[in-house]
């Protein structure tokens, strides 16, 4: 059973189909990832399995015009996101299947338990390539030629960068992103552009003394604003942007480094148009604010919201609505 704010959101989503030059952006992170590749597809092509009948729902409820996902496994096909997108109610016209860092191998033993070849020595934590990325399902074409891919960044090449103590020679290949970090350009029935600054940061916890994750996360975070800086070999978008995604840290409460989450929510170039919890993990951790959507600070947001189904993932898709 959906909660009562679907209500709202419903009432919402029909002012928001009145009117073609409103934009409605959504992030969740499903946590529709599986054991092992190709797996999820199966499951897809079946859609009997409850979290996808939930998953499928609640995208439906969204109404979104553009929603973000993560924690969705990786097909170089396409294939796994097609699947999904058939079993909506108003399928996607365009989809964006991000590759992932997440399960694609080091040749490292970045942890140093004397253990090579496991999930915490991939680029990004995972069991094979592809598994939990990211993908975007969009009304809006997309602009694939200004559209920029960061995912392969390095790691050392980020301005300050705080890297833990690393084998020798993993520097020179270990990358930023646990997951991707992309930029990719919608173009809107108005004729203008709009940049989607995509990412998921690595949990910071799971580690050691060594805070390999907290400072990752850390890094992975401050990356935007080195970004809108200037200060990264990649130009800063010239018109409007959201930042949409999962930076992994509360700003307040809960682990990790809290400066480079607390630095965006504060840049004035960025507005914060919704507060409060997007998790809620449970036992011994309980809620957080987890996922972000910060729209460049020229952009007019009408409405927001935080949609609380019946899911089995533990987070909560977070939408805005933008006037054009």
């Amino acid at each position: 059973m959906i909660r009562p704010l679907c209500l709202a959101l419903a009432l919402l989503g029909a002012a928001h189909a009145a009117s073609a030059e409103r934009l409605r952006l959504a992030y969740w992170n499903t946590e529709l990832t599986r054991k092992g590749p190709g797996e999820l597809l199966r499951d897809l092509t079946r859609a009997e399995m409850p979290d996808i009948r939930a998953a499928v729902q609640t995208l439906d409820q969204l109404q979104a015009d553009v929603v973000v996902l993560s924690g969705f496994d990786f097909d170089a096909g396409g294939l796994t996101l097609a699947a999904l997108n058939a079993l909506l109610a108003a399928p996607y016209a365009h989809q964006m299947a991000l590759r992932p860092n997440a399960g694609v191998a080091t040749g490292f033993d970045l942890d140093q338990n004397g253990v090579l070849g496991e999930a915490r020595d991939s680029m990004g934590f995972g069991w094979y390539p592809g598994q939990a990325g990211m993908a975007i399902l969009s009304r809006q074409p997309f602009d694939t030629v200004a559209s920029r891919d960061f995912t392969s960044f390095l790691w050392k090449d980020l301005p300050g960068a705080h890297l833990p103590p690393l084998p020798a020679g993993a520097d020179e290949i270990l990358r930023l992103s646990s997951v991707s970090h992309a930029d990719t350009v919608i173009r809107l029935p108005t004729g203008q552009s709009l940049s989607l600054l995509t990412w998921h940061a690595t949990t910071p916890a799971f580690d050691g003394p060594e805070d390999r994750n907290g400072l990752r996360n850390a890094d992975e975070n401050r990356f935007w604003t080195l970004l809108l800086d200037g200060a990264l070999p990649h130009a800063a978008p010239t018109g409007p942007y959201i930042l949409i995604g999962q930076a992994n840290v509360d700003p307040v409460k809960g682990d990790g480094i809290k400066e480079p989450i607390q630095s965006l929510l504060a840049d004035p170039r960025l507005q914060n148009p919704l507060e409060g919890d997007t998790v809620d993990y449970g036992k011994g951790i309980g809620p957080l604010r987890v996922a972000y959507i910060l729209p460049s600070a020229a952009l007019n947001v009408v409405a927001r919201g935080v949609l609380h189904p019946d899911t089995p993932s533990r987070h909560w898709p977070i939408w805005v609505d933008i006037d054009f």
